[in-house]
Parts: structure tokens; C-alpha cells; sequence
């Protein structure tokens, strides 16, 4: 690939390449992300050599697992999960290495969510909005009641006086509609 299509290239394509083995792909997608966690890590840590290290370990955890990188989520949201991770593997072995008297008097880092984090939550929940209005009302009240409220098959066929057979097809069918109204918002640039 010319650079130009690399610069262009959005981080799906960039995924994609990387799995096919193309390291300059990498390289782009590193470079667009590589501040942003930095800067996510340093106000975590407080501490500049952890947060390299920290950013240096996220980014071999995901060179090493792109290939299970999925286009149904953005990549922003994939890699800043793996640096979440790494984040919350850091403390815990520092955690491990301390003394009991050393625990107890190391402030813990805020486990409220980063601007990026936050920002990433709201794009995320504006994206499932969007294909919830889409969907028909009776597929909306289904999702909502056994994704959103976490209701069992169960509670949901008590709720609405349905059988249970009808209630679990239902659902796998506004399950599907919701994954297809998802992938052709992907295929269609729509974030």
C-alpha cells in the first residue's frame, strides 16, 4: 500500500491488514492511538516509566491478539478495553509486591472513568440508541427488558403473560434484527 491509503485507511482496514501481516498497518494504528493511552496512563499512574511500560505491554497484547479483534465494535473501543486491563493487571500486581503495612497507605487510583473512557461510553450508547429506534417496539420492549433491565426469560414471560417458548424466540429474533441493523451501520460508515 501507498502511505496515502494508510493514512486514509480507517482502523478496521488497518486491523485487517495487520492480520494479513502487514506491520506498516500496525505502525499507523500505534501512532493514532499511541497518545491518547499514554496520556491515559500517566494520569493513572502518576508516573511516566509506568505509563510507557504499560503502553509498550497494551500494544504487544495487541499486536499479539488482533486477529481476535472483532469489526462489530470500533477499534478505539477494543484497544482501550486491553488498556484498561493491562492498567488494572499493573495495580494488582503492584498490590501483590507491596507489604500489608505498604497497602494500606498507597492511594488507589480512581476507578471513575477516563475522559477518553467516558467519551467511548457515550459514542457507544448513542450508537445502540440509534439502531433501538430502528428496531419495532415490540423487539425494543424485549431487548430492553433482558439486556438493559437483565430480566430473565422468565421474568420477561410472567411480565408480558406469554409463554416461555414464544418469549426466547422472540428474543433471538430482535437479537438478530439488532445485529443486522448493527453490521450494515458498519458497512455503511455509520459509527
Amino acid at each position: 500500500m501507498e502511505i496515502e491509503e494508510y493514512i486514509i485507511a480507517d482502523d478496521r482496514r488497518l486491523a485487517a491488514l495487520v492480520v494479513e501481516g502487514d506491520i506498516a498497518a500496525f505502525e499507523y494504528l500505534f501512532d493514532r492511538y499511541r497518545d491518547a493511552i499514554r496520556r491515559l496512563f500517566v494520569q493513572r499512574t502518576g508516573n511516566a516509566d509506568d505509563a510507557d511500560d504499560l503502553l509498550q505491554e497494551t500494544f504487544i497484547k495487541v499486536y499479539i491478539n488482533i486477529h481476535r479483534y472483532s469489526p462489530d465494535y470500533t477499534f478505539g473501543q477494543w484497544i482501550y478495553t486491553i488498556a484498561r486491563n493491562t492498567f488494572i493487571d499493573f495495580v494488582r500486581k503492584r498490590q501483590d509486591d507491596l507489604s500489608i503495612d505498604e497497602k494500606y497507605s498507597i492511594p488507589v487510583a480512581s476507578p471513575a472513568p477516563t475522559p477518553e473512557e467516558r467519551y467511548i461510553n457515550i459514542q457507544q450508547r448513542a450508537q445502540i440508541d440509534g439502531y433501538m429506534e430502528r428496531m419495532p417496539a415490540d423487539y425494543r420492549k424485549l431487548i430492553r427488558m433482558r439486556f438493559f433491565d437483565e430480566l430473565s426469560y422468565e421474568e420477561i414471560a410472567q411480565r408480558l403473560a406469554m409463554p416461555l417458548g414464544t418469549v426466547k424466540t422472540r428474543i433471538h429474533r430482535a437479537r438478530e434484527r439488532m445485529c443486522r441493523l448493527i453490521t450494515e451501520g458498519e458497512k455503511n460508515g455509520c459509527n
